[in-house]
């Protein structure tokens, strides 16, 4: 035992320094060992996670019920298998080192960009009236706008991270650079055309390119560009004649009541109908007869309004509100990297839970998003638990940057707390 040479009191000891040529920051070293240990599943955000598999778990229920009578359980078991897959996405992505996730950023992107690119080929294929998917052999089906969300996530945050991590504003280049990189794949959703997920990405992109510190006139231009857009949509032939009247249906519910209008109406009845407590599990009068159509992935809301009642339906929207907080929260402990990504999937769960939300309640209109974790679908079930896997990341490589410490006072990178 040492004594410490700037009091009396005893050292406790001292882990091995790295070999030579080893990393000397954001590393973990085991003790006796000259190898970095990975992230602890501990320093993942374990609470982060826990929502995560509760709504998913969840969602897998409610998709049972919505399909039993149709599918005879067939879309349940797809989406334990997408389940499966997507959590074990999210464990590879959050052992990955933060460089790797970098390093990386780049190529995601190509690839969703191709992947959006192809869609609007003719390897795409049509469905509801929205060229958004790709045809897979064995029957499976791939979204590439799902993929995309994690690639602009990352990919915006290694284009702005380096001026945020020295503490300086944004140039006027790397803001018009940011919205090119977003602007590619909004072009290529909108041509799908997709009004829903573009929605989300300009979301994500504003509040990203914001939080890096870009110059506030570029964020009042583009909140001025997009609600523009928005009038222009609803007075020239912009949208498609399906997305119109979707548009006009959730300002008149009355208007075509045996057509368009009679998915939100039935909607509406389910939830109405649910009360405070339910009808119970696969008890629901409008889910288990079948007069929602698709209620498994756009409306699936409404299966949890119906049978599990106002009570379940705000469980849902607490555990999503979780999820949402526990992002935000990793976000201000982070590097300027972790940080933007963060924020970034906050938004992407954020907004499209409120728009999906919102019209199964007849708030919003209806786009086609769905319920993150909860809908049926492989593409953004996996997407979002991959989205899981980044925050875990961050969350852990702010816990190394850090250097917790422990019962015994041993700090990340070797070095030991005199104890008292």
């Amino acid at each position: 035992m040492s004594r410490d040479p700037l009091g009396d009191r005893p050292v406790v000891g001292t882990l091995p320094r790295p070999a030579r040529g080893g990393s000397r920051t954001g590393a973990r070293w085991a003790p006796g060992s000259g190898r970095r240990a990975g992230p602890r599943w501990q320093q993942v955000d374990l609470g982060l996670f826990i929502g995560a598999l509760g709504l998913s778990v969840v969602g897998v229920v409610l998709v049972w019920s919505a399909t039993r009578a149709s599918s005879g359980g067939s879309a349940a078991l797809k989406q334990l298998v997408a389940l499966a897959v997507g959590i074990a996405c999210a464990a590879v992505v959050a052992r990955l080192d933060v460089r790797s996730v970098r390093a990386l950023a780049p190529v995601v992107y190509v690839l969703a960009v191709l992947g959006l690119a192809a869609v609007v080929s003719p390897l795409g294929s049509t469905v509801n009236g929205s060229r958004s998917w790709l045809r897979l052999p064995g029957g499976m089906t791939l979204q590439p706008s799902e993929l995309m969300k994690v690639a602009l996530a990352v990919g915006l945050a290694m284009l702005l991270a380096e001026r945020a991590e020295r503490g300086l504003r944004q140039r006027h280049r790397d803001v018009v650079l940011a919205w090119v990189v977003a602007g590619i794949p909004v072009l290529l959703v909108l041509a799908q055309p997709d009004l829903g997920s573009a929605l989300v990405l300009v979301a994500m992109s504003v509040v990203i390119i914001a939080a890096a510190g870009a110059p506030w006139l570029w964020t009042v231009a583009v909140l001025v560009a997009g609600a523009g857009a928005v009038a222009a949509a609803f007075l020239t032939p912009l949208l498609s004649g399906y997305q119109r009247n979707r548009l006009r249906a959730f300002l008149d519910p009355s208007l075509d009541p045996q057509g368009i209008g009679y998915q939100t109406r039935q909607v509406r009845v389910a939830i109405g109908s649910g009360g405070l407590g339910g009808q119970g599990l696969f008890e629901g009068r409008q889910t288990q007869g079948g007069f929602i159509p698709f209620q498994e992935t756009d409306f699936v809301f409404s299966v949890a309004g119906e049978e599990l009642g106002f009570l379940g339906a705000a469980g849902l929207v607490v555990l999503i509100g979780f999820i949402v907080v526990r992002c935000v929260v990793v976000a201000r402990r982070a590097d300027a990297f972790g940080r933007l990504v963060a924020i970034g999937v906050a938004v992407w769960l954020g907004v499209q839970a409120f728009e999906n939300v919102g019209m199964n309640l007849g708030l919003m209109p209806v786009t086609g998003l769905p319920l993150p974790f909860v809908s049926s679908g492989g593409s953004s079930l996996i997407a979002s638990w991959v989205a899981v896997g980044l925050v875990g990341n961050v969350a852990a490589a702010s816990v190394r940057r850090r250097g917790p410490t422990g019962p015994a006072g041993v700090r990340a990178g070797g070095q030991v707390r005199p104890t008292r």
